[in-house]
């Protein structure tokens, strides 16, 4: 697993040719082999490409993104013309999973974050790794690091958004829960974090292309407890 989708563009200058790097998006290198190792029932998937330009409500949909994602957004990997691949897996005519991943920047370059989830109730099964440049890599690689996010949804971290600012250290808030690897190197953290804003990214993606924004109204009650006015 180790293609990115390079999307290149030129453009004249004084009229001499100059190549534009664009957005880049991200694909799995071998999707039949990597979806059946992911649903090994699998008999059939489908790839759609989502572009937020083609939305009638692209530029919208991007800044809801940003503001959900939390800060700025890569210019590289997360620009508003970057193309998003959603993997549909089947068996039979059933579909049995979504798959989707994404870039983020990482301490020692691009990690390439991959979220198998449910399509009923979109609820992560597995996250795993396609390309990662870490000196942390063998610990976050590791079974017991990545079994931490099975069964979390986009759901757990506007709750972990709303316990921050409303209820610090509510033994409810799963996503304040899981647990940096022990073997982690401290020099590698910052590939712990960008591996959390992966996952997130990932799952607000999947609810604006597969779950009709169905996470909102806890997002929605995120926002609307960091609005209220500090009890004395």
């Amino acid at each position: 697993m180790k293609r990115c989708v390079r999307v290149l563009l030129t453009a004249a200058v004084a009229a001499a040719p100059m190549l534009v790097r664009a957005a880049i998006g991200c694909t799995l290198s071998n999707p039949a082999r990597d979806l059946k190792a992911l649903y090994p029932e699998m008999t059939s998937y489908r790839e759609d490409v989502r572009e937020l330009p083609k939305f009638p409500d692209g530029p919208a949909l991007y800044e809801a993104l940003k503001a959900r994602v939390g800060g700025e957004l890569d210019p590289l990997y997360e620009a508003f013309d970057t193309p998003y691949t959603l993997y549909s897996v089947f068996k039979g005519e059933t579909r049995i999973g979504y798959v989707h991943g994404v870039n983020v920047p990482g301490r020692g370059g691009v990690i390439q974050v991959f979220v198998a989830v449910d399509p009923a109730s979109a609820v992560i099964s597995k996250l795993v790794f396609q390309r990662l440049e870490s000196p942390g890599g063998a610990a976050l690689r590791a079974k017991e690091t990545r079994e931490q996010f099975a069964g979390l949804s986009l759901a757990d971290f506007y709750k972990h958004d709303y316990y921050a600012t409303a209820d610090p250290g509510n033994a409810a808030d799963r996503i304040a829960a899981l647990r940096r690897p022990v073997a982690l190197p401290e020099v590698a953290r910052p590939d712990w974090d960008a591996t959390l804003r992966g996952l997130r990214k990932n799952l607000i993606l999947l609810d604006f292309f597969a779950f009709d924004r169905r996470h909102e109204p806890f997002y929605e009650r995120a926002e609307a407890a960091k609005k209220r006015p500090a009890s004395n």
